[in-house]
């Protein structure tokens, strides 16, 4: 799983602290650990949308750690769009370059490909990879292995 690493950490008024050091702008809380880490994936999702929508750069995605780290794992899709951000921001192309080169008519149809709340279509993200000469990789694991 692609995400980032998050620190759970005791607050003062009997709730837990979640940060992510790739992330400092992200801070947010929970119950207990298992709210705070849940509370995580959601605060790392809108950390993600709010650096996109301004063109800031995001930090490179990171691997699930082994045991005992904490981790915010990203859906499958919000972990492709942001991989594809960094990949425009990698090649220094723009949207509409992008668009170029996937002869799309309209704009909003790469715009769309970048945003959160949008369920962008998957041979939509393969082509633009394609635009940009990457390509990406999806395995399924075992996670009841010992």
């Amino acid at each position: 799983m692609l995400g980032y690493r998050i620190e759970i950490e005791p607050d003062d008024n009997d709730t837990f602290l979640v940060t992510c050091p790739a992330l400092p702008e992200l801070t947010t809380f929970g119950d207990n650990q298992g709210d705070a880490a849940l509370h995580a994936l959601g605060a790392v999702e809108e950390a993600l949308a709010a650096r996109i929508s301004e063109g800031r750069e995001i930090p490179q995605l990171e691997a699930e750690a082994g045991e005992g780290a904490c981790f915010a794992p990203l859906p499958i899709l919000t972990a492709l769009k942001v991989g594809l951000y960094r990949a425009l921001q990698e090649e220094k192309i723009t949207r509409a370059e992008l668009q170029r080169r996937l002869h799309w008519p309209h704009r909003e149809q790469v715009d769309r490909l970048f945003r959160q709340d949008h369920a962008s279509q998957f041979p939509q993200i393969e082509a633009a990879f394609r635009a940009l000469h990457r390509s990406h990789e999806i395995s399924i694991k075992n996670s009841h292995a010992a």
